[in-house]
């Protein structure tokens, strides 16, 4: 089973829309821009792993309601963010540490869900 790129650019927006949320509760606020950053790299992460591994072999589950591609696509938003603290370390390296695996777990709710 495959799904329109639709269905997946709607799963990867609910991923940065909850990243961002999840951001707004444990980043530094005077580093908004860097919260927004973040949100928009975890939507990135999904929206590219799971057009680029759109394929059956990938969709079918292996176990009872997860595929494959459900726990990549949360794998990569936590190397896209893991990176993105590399090349801008954050202010509270413990509150973005927090946010980061919030946020990986958030995908995986998402992409579990929607997919």
């Amino acid at each position: 089973m495959t799904f329109t790129t639709m269905h997946i650019a709607l799963t990867a927006a609910l991923t940065g829309v909850l990243a961002l949320l999840v951001g707004l509760l444990r980043l530094p606020r005077e580093r908004w821009h860097d919260t927004i950053a973040a949100a928009v790299l975890a939507a990135a992460a999904v929206l590219l792993w799971r057009l680029s591994a759109n394929m059956p072999q990938l969709n079918d589950d292996g176990l009872p309601g997860f595929s494959a591609n459900d726990w990549a696509a949360p794998a990569m938003t936590y190397l896209f963010l893991s990176g993105y603290a590399d090349v801008r370390p954050p202010l509270d390296d413990r509150r973005y540490r927090q946010f980061r695996i919030l946020a990986t777990l958030g995908a995986m709710v998402v992409n579990v869900i929607t997919i």
